[in-house]
């Protein structure tokens, strides 16, 4: 029994940090991706007005034309956009070359760093002390290695 209940820790305790390390990683990613997104804006910077149409829990759409006289409204949403309202009027930039990847007008990919940095460390306040207690019980319920005969 004792055998199962440590083969069962280990699998938590690898379980529990594999989450961790892939919620870390993920964070990572999305902070690189929101550089990226902004480099890319500032390389082709288009600036316009734009109607907020909607505002939901995983994005906020915007519709905008761009001087060629094409009207955009990107699937995505628009690029922090706390504080938006739906049929509010607000400055954004995009990138000329795509016009789909938009974001407020001053805002930029620093303002994913505090939520990102709370996230990975509240996953680590989490993990950390679970990884511990878990170690802790399997090392305590390992059976004693048998004791090797001396020889004469």
């Amino acid at each position: 029994m004792a055998a199962r209940s440590v083969k069962a820790r280990r699998i938590a305790w690898f379980a529990v940090l594999g989450v961790a390390v892939l919620l870390t990683v993920m964070c990572v990613s999305l902070v690189f991706a929101a550089f990226r997104n902004d480099s890319a804006i500032e390389a082709h910077l288009g600036t316009a007005n734009a109607t907020v149409e909607s505002v939901a829990f995983d994005r906020t759409i915007i519709q905008y034309q761009t001087p060629d006289g094409i009207v955009h409204s990107p699937a995505t949403g628009v690029l922090y956009p706390s504080g938006l309202g739906a049929g509010q009027l607000v400055a954004i930039e995009y990138d000329a070359t795509n016009p789909d990847l938009t974001r407020v007008a001053g805002r930029t990919a620093t303002l994913t760093l505090l939520p990102v940095g709370l996230t990975v460390l509240i996953t680590w306040l989490v993990a950390g002390p679970s990884l511990w207690w878990l170690r802790r019980l399997i090392k305590r319920d390992q059976p004693a290695p048998e004791p090797v005969p001396a020889k004469v």
